[in-house]
Formats: structure tokens, C-alpha cells, sequence
């Protein structure tokens, strides 16, 4: 982020403001690379991205690319403040006298980022990829013999979103259900573990994204800049932002398509189960290729790329800031 100081609690508004904009604006193109990276060879239900795009709105209508919206909505202001928030935080901790950080010192500041964030991350995604997927499997294709290999198998005669076999045919109305019903119900089947069902996944993924992006973001930033104390520009902030968060997006594209794997609960027609890491990435490198492991890579590029460049408008405008000192303006701060 940018070097000049900033208080924690704008930094955790800032960060706030940035994921609810950004989450809003590219929900559906994640939604698109939810799909394309749990669809199977054989069982391709959708072509390419657009045309994810043109069966969802067919089938499930505007609303339905905005499905699993309303937990990452919920979730994504701890999530982008911890994860934005604890990066500049570790760069204050690893900076000495002013000394500009060196790009070791960088990387570990990422990696404590993306360390802290999977607090809210894994069962945030949890519960999102749950809703998200569950129009593909509630397609014809996938219905049939559809099963859970979950231990939470007992939920699905009350719960058919964790089955998503709930929509077998035109004159059936899919069955709505909430994030919140199904974080109860994981809570009650397996306990806590059961909302961070691919934790280790998720570190893999978030922890190496963190330390790509941050000190990359940080040197394009600064790059041409006379002195280190000079505020970029603002064009210059977003694209780095965007150009950063593209390149460590699709880096660790590998490592998101077996998370999403290792999360889906619910199996389609002919759908293997894993049984943790290793075996996932062995079965998809196996049965797919591995081009399998670039699946939904543009569309992950599209979500986080505009998602960071936001951010970075935000950590600019000093939203935090600003509302910050209208409410000491106002008298309202204690």
C-alpha cells in the first residue's frame, strides 16, 4: 500500500469500502470461475466463460449471478481489512529508521497478510462456493446419481443446496437455501472444522498470492518516482493495482482450483472425491491434465484485478480518513 502513515481504524475502513465496491462490481465474473473450475472433462456443462455467462442468466436469471453474494458481502470487510490492514502493519513492524524495505522484508510482510486473512477467508469461501455452484448441478447433465461426500451426508434430505440436486427439471422450482442455513448445519453435523473444510488449500493459495502482490503492487507503484516519499499518481495506483493482483491471480490459480475442489461438498454424475491435497492435485493432473489447473484463470484475473485497483482508489480517496475526521468534526469519536 502506500507508504505515508494511516491509522488502524481507517485502514480497516478503507479496506471495508474496497471489498463491499469491489465484491459488488466482479461477484458474477467469480461466480463464472466457480463453475469453470468445478466442471470435469466429460461433463462440460459450459464452453467458455461467456457462455457461463449467457446459460446462468437463462437459467437462474440476473439475481442468479449475484448468488452466494450476501455472505461474501458480509464477510469481506474483515476479510480485505485484515488482509490490507496486517500487510501495512507487518511493513511498519519490518521497517527500521526509514529504511526502505527490502524485497525479502516485503515478502514476509505478504506472507503474514495472507496468513491473518484466512481467518474469515476459508469459511467465507466455504460457504460461498456452496451457492455459487449450485446451479451447475442442479443442471440435467449432473443430476442424476448426484451425492455428498461430506460426513454432513445426513443434512442433505433437509438441505439440497449441499446435494444442489434440487432443480430436476423445468417444472420444478429450485429450493432456496441461505449461507446461514448451511453454516448451521455444518456447525451442527462436524463442529467448527466443518466451516474450514480446506483450510490448508486456502493458506496455499492466499499466503503465496500475498506475497506476490503486495511487493509487487509496492515497486510499480514507485516505479520512476525520484523519491520514495512522492505519492504516485493515482492512474499510476490503480493500474499497478490491477496489474499486480492480475499476475498473482493467475500465479496461484493452480492452488485455487483445488481449494474450490476440496470445498464443493456436493458431487455431480461421475464427480470424483478427494481426500485432502495431494490427492486432489494427483486426480485432476491424472484425469484432466494439467491444463485443468489454468481452469477459470482469466476470469480470476478479472475478478481480483479490478478488486485490487479499487482498493487502491479507496486507500487514495482516504475514505477512512475522511469519515474518520468528520466524526471528530462532529464530535462523535470518544
Amino acid at each position: 500500500m502506500a507508504e505515508k502513515q494511516i491509522s488502524l481504524p481507517a485502514k480497516l475502513i478503507n479496506g471495508g469500502t474496497a471489498g463491499i465496491i469491489g465484491v459488488t462490481c466482479v461477484f458474477p465474473v467469480d461466480l463464472i470461475k466457480t463453475r469453470l473450475q468445478n466442471q470435469r472433462t466429460g461433463q462440460q456443462i459450459y464452453k467458455s466463460m461467456l457462455d457461463c455467462l449467457i446459460k446462468t442468466l437463462h437459467s437462474e436469471g440476473y439475481f442468479g449471478m449475484y448468488r452466494g453474494a450476501a455472505v461474501n458481502l458480509t464477510l469481506v470487510t474483515p476479510e480485505k481489512a485484515i488482509k490490507l490492514a496486517a500487510n501495512d502493519y507487518f511493513r511498519h513492524l519490518l521497517a527500521k529508521d526509514g529504511v526502505t524495505l527490502s524485497l525479502a522484508k516485503e515478502m514476509m510482510a505478504g506472507c503474514g497478510a495472507g496468513t491473518c486473512q484466512v481467518i474469515i477467508t476459508t469459511p467465507m469461501e466455504m460457504l460461498k462456493i456452496q451457492l455459487q455452484d449450485a446451479g451447475r448441478l442442479a443442471s440435467p447433465q449432473l443430476v442424476s446419481r448426484v451425492h455428498c461426500s461430506s460426513p454432513a451426508c445426513k443434512l442433505v434430505a433437509v438441505s439440497p443446496v449441499l446435494t444442489r440436486a434440487y432443480n430436476v427439471g423445468p417444472a420444478v422450482l429450485p429450493r432456496r437455501i441461505s449461507a446461514t442455513q448451511i453454516a448451521v448445519e455444518l456447525l451442527h453435523a462436524q463442529g467448527i472444522k466443518g466451516l474450514y473444510k480446506g483450510l490448508g488449500a486456502t493458506l496455499l493459495r492466499d499466503v503465496p498470492f500475498s506475497i506476490i502482490y503486495f511487493p509487487l503492487f509496492a515497486h510499480l507503484n514507485k516505479a520512476k518516482q525520484d523519491s520514495s516519499e512522492e505519492r504516485a499518481p493515482f492512474v499510476r495506483s490503480f493500474l499497478a493495482g490491477c496489474m499486480a493482483g492480475s499476475v498473482a491471480a493467475v500465479s496461484v490459480n493452480p492452488c485455487d482450483v483445488i481449494k474450490t475442489r476440496l470445498q464443493s461438498m456436493g458431487k455431480g454424475r461421475n464427480e470424483e472425491s478427494y481426500n485432502g491435497i495431494r490427492d486432489c492435485a494427483r486426480k485432476i493432473w491424472m484425469n484432466e491434465g494439467p491444463l485443468a489447473f489454468l481452469k477459470g484463470a482469466g476470469c480470476r484475473a478479472l475478478v481480483i484485478a479490478p478488486l485490487f485497483g479499487i482498493a487502491q482508489c479507496i486507500y487514495f480517496i482516504g475514505v477512512g480518513e475522511f469519515l474518520i475526521e468528520l466524526c471528530q468534526y462532529r464530535g462523535l469519536s470518544p
